[in-house]
């Protein structure tokens, strides 16, 4: 059964302010993945509103490329690590329509050490490619890296 989801088994958040799948965004996408553990892969269903339009009725390069960040970055969440993306090509392939039903699906390709390289493709309901990408990750020490932002002692945002 795919499972969704934000945390990692490392570092535990109160609040998910993500701009591509936080549900504490009021302004953010709100993307809900799911992680399919037997395949590898994760997916989120999804329909652009007018908000994101680049071209008329098309959705904002930039926009394409966030969504296709947040399927690769949730992959790494089945080696159970925080990786921040280092590279990412993106080929944009069809206009990316605005009001559709579309797929976007994360897999990972290599991992070697801390570099986690994964794909991904945008789709919609035919099965058309509209969209894919190739990303390099690189696995950080969360609690490191964001300290300042973790919890400490029941409280939440930056430590003093």
């Amino acid at each position: 059964m795919p499972k969704a989801g934000h945390d990692t088994r490392h570092v535990k958040v109160r609040r998910n302010h993500c701009f591509g799948c936080g549900k504490d965004n009021p302004d953010g996408m709100r993307l809900k993945f799911f992680f399919d553990e037997n395949n590898r892969r994760t997916w989120c269903r999804f329909r652009l509103t007018r908000r994101y339009q680049g071209p008329p009725g098309h959705a904002h390069g930039g926009i394409i490329a966030t969504i296709l960040d947040e399927a690769m970055g949730k992959v790494n969440k089945f080696r159970s690590v925080v990786a921040l993306t280092k590279s990412m090509e993106v080929e944009y392939l069809k206009p990316v329509p605005l009001g559709r039903p579309l797929l976007v699906e994360g897999t990972e390709r290599i991992v070697r050490g801390r570099k986690h390289i994964n794909v991904a493709e945008i789709r919609d309901e035919q099965g058309t490619t509209l969209a894919r990408s190739k990303a390099t990750f690189i696995a950080i020490d969360p609690e490191r890296m964001f300290a300042k932002y973790l919890p400490k002692n029941g409280r939440t945002g930056p430590r003093a």
